[in-house]
């Protein structure tokens, strides 16, 4: 049963009912963390869901860190294929065969808090939410109660190559119809976006639409507004301005073409530079990879979605102490500035953002801004269901199998069967 729907959208921009968080809901009584890292022991099982080439090293190298620190406990890491995390979780989970810390995505966090799945932080070592930035911080709260910290946050931005634009003469779009003009002046494609439903959410949010309101419990993705930003990023396609994405595997080609120059911009995260800098058209030249805010649509509304990372526990564990103190080493300013000057992840923690790598670290800077304005998504244990049936639509909106309205109404229609209260 869902509970707790209403009010949860808002958490995010309440940065005051977020600090209460700390003293609501259910709780574990008392951090077990002893102040001795020699004194903390056990083995942690760790599924880490990043990128197994570009991130894991990164992870793994904290990890050798931890262990040093933390001398009787082992951290057994296991890689999950991140496509794969969320249903495997799950199965684990309700076999009592669960890790022991997760990296789960943050729609993940409210969903697996709803089915029983995570141990509650609330009053324990890791219940710190001042220590965070608000709206990471809101994805980890449910039902009054904390069950994970934000390992790092991120939102789309415009990516583009400099060089391949400044050859047409052309600066970065601040709009939509300014990639149209841009991409009728360049010597390749123009944009290779909307690779999938949470890819065209920045074209939805600009139009001024939105997925669901949980206050109202009403599915707003087939509203006029929402329809308005599906029919921009069709129109950009039809038009040239924008490439047809490849139905069997967009992101992965969008990248093949901005690594090679192929395609002067793209729609991606922070994430992606670290695979990005790796290509023909950056490697030695990291300064060609120019980042800016996703463009903004009719009235000047721009929005892209706030993702990101969080680390839970989860309830079965027998491993509490040790899992905690892995949480919280992983997840220290220190770790947190180290992934940022690694991988131009932006880190959660406030602190970390006065560390000298990560204020010299020119993406993480490009990239605060663009996480800063992005649209807060709705923390429902629904949310993380919400894409399955996006990326299906989308497929069908720009092969010609659906119209805009059409391909939106079947994304309404498949929302109502796990929100059955909510109405279109």
């Amino acid at each position: 049963m869902r509970r707790g729907i209403k009010g949860l959208a808002l958490l995010a921009a309440l940065p005051l009912a977020l600090a209460a968080c700390s003293s609501g809901g259910d709780s574990t009584e008392s951090s077990p963390v002893p102040t001795n890292p020699a004194d903390v022991s056990g083995t942690v099982v760790f599924w880490d869901t990043s990128d197994s080439t570009n991130e894991a090293p990164t992870f793994k190298e904290l990890i050798k860190k931890f262990e040093a620190e933390y001398p009787n406990v082992t951290v057994d890491y296991q890689n999950v294929p991140f496509s794969e995390a969320q249903n495997k979780y799950k199965t684990a989970a309700q076999a009592d065969n669960a890790p022991d810390v997760l990296r789960a995505e943050v729609a993940w966090t409210p969903e697996f808090a709803s089915l029983g799945y995570l141990l509650p932080l609330t009053g324990t070592s890791l219940d710190t939410p001042d220590a965070y930035l608000p709206t990471p911080w809101s994805s980890n709260v449910y039902e009054d109660v904390v069950y994970g910290v934000p390992q790092v946050t991120d939102a789309p931005g415009l990516l583009y190559n400099k060089e391949l634009l400044d050859k047409a003469g052309v600066e970065a779009p601040k709009t939509w119809d300014d990639v149209q003009v841009a991409s009728e002046k360049l010597d390749v494609d123009g944009l290779y976006s909307a690779t999938g439903g949470y890819f065209t959410l920045p074209y939805i949010y600009s139009f001024g639409g939105n997925t669901v309101d949980p206050n109202e419990q009403k599915i707003l993705i087939n509203d006029p507004e929402s329809v308005a930003g599906f029919q921009k990023a069709l129109d950009l396609i039809d038009s040239g301005a924008a490439v047809k994405p490849d139905p069997n595997d967009a992101y992965n080609q969008q990248m093949a073409m901005f690594k090679e120059g192929k395609v002067a911009m793209i729609i991606n995260g922070p994430w992606s530079v670290a695979d990005i800098l790796t290509g023909k058209a950056f490697k030695g030249n990291e300064d060609n990879l120019g980042v800016t805010t996703t463009p903004a649509g009719p009235d000047g509304q721009q929005g892209s979605p706030v993702g990101g990372h969080n680390y839970v526990i989860s309830a079965g564990t027998q491993n509490q102490g040790a899992s905690e103190a892995f949480v919280s080493f992983m997840n220290s300013p220190t770790s947190q500035a180290f992934v940022a000057s690694e991988l131009g992840l932006l880190p959660t923690q406030t602190a970390a953002y006065d560390e000298p790598e990560v204020q010299s670290n020119k993406f993480v800077q490009a990239f605060k801004p663009i996480v800063e304005s992005a649209t807060p998504r709705a923390w429902i244990p629904e949310g993380g269901q919400f894409f399955t049936a996006m990326d299906e639509e989308w497929i069908n909106m720009y092969t010609g199998k659906a119209t805009a309205q059409e391909g939106a109404d079947a994304i309404a229609k498949a929302w109502t069967e796990f929100l059955p209260d909510y109405s279109d």
